[in-house]
């Protein structure tokens, strides 16, 4: 919690900033992947839709050679010279009264890979919030937060 003297102190340096001097790390363009189901006819291509997908703030779901399904959320990937060295780790959708597990997925054992689940950092940016406080501010509203949406 702030005193007043902060707050005023936090709202002054934010309407002097300027957005070109601040710190921050360059990102990786934003792509709209929800639903998307890349072609992994090469290796190259194979390597890359996996990347996107560690990237991706929703769940995947992969399609192994020997026709099985995993739906959960790609947290980990190890990559390797070769494909069949390659691996991606997932945590499977939780069922009812089942232990968390984790599953390793070679490269070489992915027929197909789908972007099943919400991305949940989809429209989200820090400028929206600011500009957003800052409408919010002039229209009189006090104690201002960021407030998460719901997953469901």
């Amino acid at each position: 919690m702030s005193t007043p003297q902060q707050e005023h102190l936090k709202i002054e340096q934010l309407q002097h900033a300027n957005p070109d001097e601040l710190e921050h790390a360059a990102g990786r363009e934003r792509e709209a992947l929800q639903g998307w189901i890349p072609e992994l006819a090469t290796e190259a291509e194979i390597r890359e839709a996996l990347e996107k997908a560690f990237d991706y703030r929703g769940d995947v779901t992969i399609t192994r050679k020997d026709g099985t399904l995993v739906e959960g959320y790609l947290y980990d990937r190890f990559n390797a010279p070769t494909l069949e060295a390659s691996r991606v780790r997932v945590i499977p959708t939780p069922k009812p009264d089942a232990p968390v597990e984790r599953v390793n997925i070679p490269y070489s054992d992915v027929a197909r890979l789908e972007f099943s689940g919400k991305d949940t950092a989809a429209g989200k940016r820090f400028e929206d919030w600011v500009k957003h406080y800052w409408e919010r501010k002039a229209a009189g509203d006090k104690n201002i937060q960021i407030v998460p949406e719901s997953l469901d």
